[in-house]
């Protein structure tokens, strides 16, 4: 049974567990997906609005009518959406920084603006080598993309030479293997922990917040990172785009 977190009218949102894909796709009909899972615990059809990747945990917001669909789609559309993702990531990322980089869909189609806001939480050095470094470093990172492309947050902090922790497509093998004998994580170190908009039927600001799943809020911890000590409860990028 998927958690829910938000539920109106019009819209339901869901705390998406890492390894479950969002609808049925092409390689991986007879797969769990939430829109399935939902639209059976719900006891009524669900549409999608927005995706995440498979690995990807957190905040998935869904339509109740294909009418509210439509609404909420336009917004992401607009960019009047926003979207707060938590990371682990490899080395000392910089405390703040802007990813302005293109990125494309595939080899047969030009690359699209692609723009992400990051700012750093917190750090970590554990005192092992792992690869070529003497020492294991890791950051935790708040991002959020302004772009919504295809693993754009993966991508952008793999161009900074940061990817994601558990990221066997664009990361860092070595430092994957480590970080899964360590501490256990057997899963991409990315969650969507924030979701805000403007409702489209009431106009009211909306913000739909996952707090860490339990596997990463122990990592958190066990790297020094715990909620008492602010390193993941208080946003802090203030610009909005809504």
């Amino acid at each position: 049974m998927l958690t829910l977190i938000y539920q109106d009218d019009h819209y339901v949102a869901v705390d998406k567990p890492s390894g479950i894909f969002v609808h049925p796709t092409r390689l991986g009909r007879r797969e769990p997906n939430c829109m399935s899972r939902l639209g059976r615990q719900l006891g009524r059809p669900v549409f999608t609005i927005h995706r995440l990747d498979r690995a990807t945990s957190g905040v998935l917001l869904f339509a109740l009518s294909s009418e509210a669909a439509r609404k909420m789609c336009l917004l992401f559309e607009k960019r009047r959406i926003r979207k707060e993702y938590l990371a682990v990531v490899r080395g000392f990322a910089p405390e703040t920084g802007r990813i302005d980089h293109p990125l494309r869909k595939d080899s047969n189609k030009p690359a699209a603006d692609a723009v992400t806001d990051f700012v750093r939480m917190g750090t970590a050095e554990l005192q092992e080598p792992v690869g070529r470094h003497d020492t294991a470093r890791f950051s935790l990172v708040r991002a959020v993309p302004h772009t919504g492309r295809m693993h754009q947050i993966r991508r952008h902090m793999a161009h900074i030479s940061h990817p994601v922790l558990g990221d066997t497509r664009y990361g860092d093998g070595a430092q994957n293997r480590f970080f899964r004998a360590r501490f256990g994580m057997r899963r991409l170190a990315l969650m969507a922990v924030r979701l805000a908009f403007l409702h489209p039927y009431t106009r009211d600001g909306v913000s739909v917040v996952a707090e860490p799943s339990e596997d990463l809020e122990a990592t958190f911890t066990a790297l020094g990172w715990s909620e008492s000590s602010g390193a993941w409860s208080h946003p802090p990028l203030a610009s909005s785009t809504l």
